[in-house]
């Protein structure tokens, strides 16, 4: 199975793109910078994101800049003043951690984490806001931030020392705090108190030479006020030198969490617009897959697949990994990932892969048109990961079904619920599970006829008829009940036993009496023969010319071992749309005593040609 976690593998080419803005964070050269990463749910945002982490690490100078990449979830915060904390303190906690080395630079991250949380406080509001300003303890939370008092380095009052945590008394403790953070009794100013937070968190990533690179993931995950709240607090607390931001978002969601914001404030969109632009300085897409970047994508989670299960060798592999990112690369000038291109990959003797290769390449253009799954790549893990279940859960009830088989029922059931819907509604034990009209849709999309009901003549339909294996002569019931997961089926009882099925399929493929299949009637017993009979004259209607001797062998051979079943024979025959009739089927039919009434009848009538009624009556002549 495929995972759902980011990766830094490189199926899609995004490493071009990763390399472009990793580029782009370096030129910064300090200078503050926002970049947007935007594209749906599902695309490979956070792929992307990990790819320029591992790039830009790889850019680290110790000497004069380092890169510390700091991820930030607020999705986790759901709240805007959850996330905005969250965020400070995330990034406190990891300047505490480079500062550890040095004395001086870890007294100073230590002060920058109690302005933080004195931003945090103050941010509080009611009784806590009150309290701090003037240093007066009001109610429960100001009884509260006495407690804290002495972490926070705001004195505590109740006189005697305490102590701050750092084995300082609180006097002492004072006295090293005297460069502006807030003693006991003195008022809040929240803007000082920013800026200061400002000046000393620059001036740490300056001494620490770094620079702070924070990844915003899931943003376009949250309730837009927090979304909106977590892009402001950036800009507000953050954006200064030696920082750089990327923003994974849909922008399409960020622009509509600006205009919720201003909701009612009657501005303009072009003003939205612009605040957008505020937030997100540099806008950087991922790029969206067309149906060559697809079926690369699906070719490459094949191979994946394959050689964990021991199919694909190491060497073939990773052969392909990167040759198929580098073909991607040169795509612009017709360098199609081809046919060819995957089976040299694969090699040409390795029949197992071929059929894998093929599978990409019909399911590539389909997954891409459907606006059920887009070439979004999560979407088309999912549909892998469904079909490879259903493949595991197949070989313990019995059932041998090819991934392919699978790979295409499947494709229906997610593009098009109301064909498979449809379709499945026909499937019935009467018919020993195949749909008639699905052949017949088949070979009418072979050759550019138009297509039967339920289908609609569209080039989704077309191409999944054209999609290999044809399923118009298989028994859907495997298939059906591998899907329950989508829907329930009943397809009715099925009497048959082992030796009538096996009966069915040799009257189906039968051209010409011979020894093993009357061996075969004789053994099914004739109950079992009447319904493989049946079964077989319907399996093969579709197929049925009514001018060759071959045709009618479903009911001629059943009724020579066990004449007891002329009657339900002569009933199908009944059925034969006459006009149709050629002279070649005449012979073998008017040689059973059973038939010969239906024959004559189709002497006397108009619409059967004259040579079919030249053959009736040699037959008759040859007869007596």
């Amino acid at each position: 199975m495929w995972s759902d976690n980011d990766t830094t593998v490189d199926y899609l080419n995004f490493g071009v793109v990763a390399d472009a803005c990793a580029k782009l964070l370096q030129q910064a050269k300090g200078t503050p910078i926002s970049v947007g990463v935007s594209g749906g749910w599902g695309v490979g945002k956070t792929s992307l994101v990990r790819m320029i982490e591992g790039r830009l690490k790889l850019a680290d100078a110790p000497d004069t800049n380092t890169y510390i990449v700091v991820t930030f979830n607020p999705w986790l915060y759901q709240d805007f003043e959850g996330a905005r904390g969250a965020l400070l303190q995330l990034v406190g906690e990891e300047v505490l951690r480079l500062a550890a080395k040095s004395e001086t630079l870890l007294k100073k991250a230590k002060r920058l984490v109690k302005r933080i949380n004195l931003l945090r406080l103050a941010q509080l509001g009611g009784e806590a806001a009150v309290t701090l300003y003037t240093g007066v303890p009001v109610g429960s939370i100001g009884a509260a931030l006495l407690k804290v008092g002495g972490f926070l380095g705001l004195g505590g009052g109740g006189g005697g020392e305490s102590d701050d945590g750092d084995g300082k008394t609180e006097k002492a403790a004072e006295k090293e705090e005297s460069d502006g953070l807030l003693k006991r009794a003195e008022p809040v100013s929240l803007p000082t108190e920013i800026q200061a937070f400002r000046n000393a968190l620059e001036e740490l990533l300056e001494e620490l030479k770094v620079t702070l690179v924070v990844f915003v993931d899931d943003l376009d995950r949250c309730l837009p006020k927090t979304a909106i709240s977590t892009l402001e607090s950036i800009h507000l607390l953050l954006f200064l030198k030696r920082s750089a931001f990327v923003v994974a978002a849909d922008n399409e969601f960020i622009r509509g969490a600006v205009r919720g914001h201003f909701e009612g404030t009657g501005i303009s969109g072009e003003v939205a617009t612009n605040y957008f632009d505020k937030l997100i300085q540099v806008p950087l897409h991922v790029p969206r897959l067309g149906s060559n970047e697809a079926k690369a994508y699906l070719a490459l989670l094949l191979m994946e697949r394959a050689y964990a299960d021991g199919d694909f060798d190491k060497v073939r592999f990773e052969t392909a990994r990167e040759a198929i990112p580098k073909r991607l690369q040169t795509s612009w000038k017709g360098d199609a990932v081809t046919s060819e291109f995957l089976q040299s990959l694969v090699g040409l003797n390795n029949a197992r892969m071929l059929e894998l290769m093929q599978l990409a390449e019909g399911l590539a253009p389909l997954l891409t048109q459907s606006s059920a799954v887009n070439a979004n790549p999560r979407l088309m893990k999912r549909f892998l990961n469904t079909v490879y279940l259903r493949s595991s859960l197949a070989t313990p009830q019995g059932i041998d079904l090819d991934i392919p088989s699978l790979a295409k029922w499947h494709l229906v059931e997610r593009c098009d619920e109301t064909l498979a819907n449809a379709l499945a509604a026909r499937v019935t034990s009467d018919a020993d599970g195949r749909v008639l009209v699905l052949r017949e849709a088949e070979e009418a999309a072979a050759s550019g006829a138009a297509l039967p009901e339920p289908f609609k003549d569209d080039p989704f339909s077309r191409e999944w008829l054209q999609l290999k294996p044809p399923l118009g002569d298989v028994d859907l019931r495997p298939l059906l009940h591998l899907s329950r997961d989508t829907a329930t089926r009943d397809f009715g009882t099925d009497n048959m036993t082992n030796k009538g099925r096996a009966l069915r399929d040799a009257l189906v493929t039968a051209t010409v009496s011979n020894v093993p299949l009357t061996n075969a009637i004789r053994a099914a017993g004739a109950i079992q023969a009447g319904m493989a009979m049946g079964k077989a004259w319907q399996l093969k209607a579709a197929k049925r010319t009514w001018r060759s001797g071959e045709d009618v062998i479903p009911l001629l051979e059943p009724c020579k071992v066990f004449p007891e079943l002329a009657a339900q024979a002569v009933v199908l025959l009944a059925e034969a749309p006459v006009a149709k009739v050629g002279p070649g089927i005449i012979p073998p039919l008017y040689a059973q005593q059973w038939a010969r009434p239906i024959v004559d009848q189709w002497e006397t009538d108009s619409s059967v040609e004259q040579r079919t009624k030249t053959a009736i009556q040699q037959a008759k002549k040859g007869a007596r």
